[in-house]
């Protein structure tokens, strides 16, 4: 392994969930880091409810299909292929560059709606091919809990949206960090909202102070705005998108800061 030590040994905590977490530890290792693994979420299929089961059964009846994440792919496609596969002339749409190339490797066939700058709910839902969507069916495959923004909207614009919640989240149980993780850990990185907020209800109280004046890393701008709520001293720096690399170039800014930042405070 070549290792260009852009990190200078730095411990990067992942908060990835366990089974997705492989390739960016092996990057930040690669960049002379130390991956701290700390998944703060499990997912849990749950692709095989009736709910789920009846949405997926009836795709022809839908113009549009969206997907929310990789989990959403993976799962739902699984689950998909069960009745038969995706219909042609089906339309596709993913929230995400990571979200639109799982479909691509899965399927062999990218999204049709996907969007170039903005990766979140809010950036599908700016596309051309999301508004004038009045009369059409879309089926939204996601985890459980999501944002209900992205329905509500096409609802607004006249589409009937139903919802195929493939897969759960789910705090870990036990704790499964290495010991002494915090005292460990130089940078954070967090993929998500909810994520954020397990890792405090995680980490013991009297480790708050420590905790919220590490670095962090997020990828979205809302997660960024939980993260001042929640008492994160120093700014997080907000990735383009939730990909690997995304996080990486972040991690990598942060790295290179830290001596400026640790001298300030």
């Amino acid at each position: 392994m070549t290792v260009n030590n852009k990190l200078h040994g730095l411990g990067v905590l992942v908060t990835r969930p366990a089974h997705q977490a492989g390739p960016l530890c092996e990057r930040i290792i690669e960049a002379g880091g130390r991956a701290i693994r700390f998944p703060l979420l499990q997912i849990h299929d749950n692709s095989h409810t009736a709910d789920v089961r009846q949405r997926l059964q009836q795709l022809a009846s839908y113009h549009i299909l969206i997907f929310v994440s990789p989990n959403a792919v993976h799962y739902g496609l699984d689950a998909i292929e069960r009745y038969g596969g995706v219909p042609a002339g089906l339309q596709l749409a993913a929230v995400g560059r990571g979200t639109a190339r799982a479909l691509s490797e899965r399927i062999g066939r990218g999204p049709e709606l996907v969007p170039t700058h903005q990766f979140d709910s809010e950036g599908l839902l700016a596309l051309p091919g999301l508004q004038q969507v009045e009369g059409k069916g879309i089926l939204i495959i996601r985890g459980n809990g999501g944002r209900a923004l992205m329905g509500e909207t096409l609802r607004e614009r006249g589409a009937r949206v139903d919802y195929a919640e493939v897969y759960r989240r789910e705090i870990p149980g036990p704790l499964v960090a290495e010991p002494n993780w915090l005292a460990k850990t130089d940078i954070i990185t967090v993929t998500s909202s909810e994520a954020l907020e397990n890792l405090l209800n995680l980490t013991d109280e009297a480790q708050h102070p420590a905790l919220l004046a590490k670095p962090l890393v997020v990828v979205s701008e809302r997660a960024a705005a939980r993260a001042r709520e929640l008492g994160f001293r120093l700014p997080a720096r907000v990735t383009l998108h939730a990909s690997d690399e995304a996080i990486m170039e972040a991690v990598s800014n942060w790295a290179a800061d830290l001596p400026r930042v640790e001298r300030n405070q």
